[in-house]
């Protein structure tokens, strides 16, 4: 029996010799390799601020795409800066994503304009409580509005005016210099340059509408949005409903505004790009007034549209107005 023992030991160290060995040369092998070591790509998300370029730079969300461009005026290369809200959406009833709770949480600072336009927004907030909050109509004397339910409320829509705008840039300026004090330099420099910006838009504007006749100067659209500009620039609004909500464009509201367009005979009427122009369409039936097209307020266009800034959405809007009454 000895024999057939030592046989078989040997065998298992034989075994053993060549796993042992076979896992050496893999080891080998592998060391030889140049297989990544980083993180998983993050590349593909906007203004991600996992990437190492952003890890010490203060992440900033917006409620919706317009305020963005402005705090990104303002913030220049600074911050991060990023729209809860995406082009295109409808903002005051807007029901926040799983994705935007977590882009919430790790928020720095988050900037809304207030006035009841984000109607979501406490809900939002609740969840994060300890995520600095701005609202950025803070100061600015509110139109309030006359009719339906909403009345006594404020339009919401201040950033419509130009004037208005440079209290929202001076608001921004201060909150992100409080933030991230180092920077403070360079978040004035910018909002100078980007208030200088404004007043020539401004004065632009101005200009353009003095073209048409003061009892000609009507801007009829589905959305109350406009109140703050017509006061500014001297113009009368006309509209369906104050303010976009679930439930729009009652019977009441349509003939009001048909009246109102048949008896000062305005030539052209519009709505604006995040709502059905259903309603409108009627008026225009009703009328023969032209459709002119859309207006932006609630959001910017995509980059390669017609409106991707701030700016070129008012410009967009005032120059669109002009050729319909023209």
């Amino acid at each position: 029996m000895e024999p057939k023992l030592s046989l078989t030991k040997n065998l298992m160290s034989l075994k053993s010799y060549r796993a042992i060995l076979t896992s050496l040369v893999f080891a080998v092998s592998l060391s030889g390799c140049n297989f990544p070591t980083t993180s998983p790509q993050t590349s593909n998300i906007p203004n991600s601020p996992s990437t190492s370029e952003h890890k010490d730079k203060k992440v900033i969300l917006t409620t919706f795409t317009v305020l963005a461009d402005m705090v990104q005026n303002v913030a220049g290369d600074k911050a991060i800066v990023e729209s809860i809200t995406k082009v295109g959406a409808e903002i005051h009833g807007y029901e926040p994503t799983p994705s935007d709770l977590r882009r919430g949480q790790s928020a720095d600072l988050i900037f809304d304009n207030g006035m009841n336009l984000e109607r979501w927004a406490d809900r939002f907030y609740n969840s994060f409580p300890k995520v600095d909050r701005l609202t950025l109509s803070e100061g600015i004397q509110p139109i309030n509005i006359a009719e339906d339910s909403y009345q006594g409320k404020p339009n919401p829509h201040a950033w419509m005016s130009p004037q208005n705008a440079l209290v929202y840039v001076e608001n921004i300026r201060k909150a992100l210099s409080k933030a991230d004090p180092v920077n403070a330099a360079t978040y004035e420099a910018n909002a100078k340059a980007y208030s200088q910006q404004i007043l020539a838009i401004d004065a632009k504007l101005k200009q353009t509408i003095s073209t048409i006749p003061l009892d000609k100067r009507y801007i009829v659209s589905c959305e109350g949005a406009f109140s703050y500009l017509a006061r500014d620039y001297g113009l009368k609004e006309v509209y369906i409903w104050p303010v976009n909500a679930e439930q729009q464009a009652t019977p009441k509201q349509v003939e009001k505004v048909i009246e109102t367009v048949k008896a000062k005979k305005i030539p052209t009427v519009f709505c604006e790009s995040t709502v059905s122009d259903k309603a409108m369409q009627q008026v225009v039936k009703e009328t023969g007034a032209k459709y002119g097209g859309v207006f932006y307020v609630d959001s910017l266009s995509p980059p390669d549209g017609l409106t991707p800034t701030y700016l070129k959405l008012l410009e967009y809007n005032v120059n669109t107005l002009i050729k319909g009454l023209q």
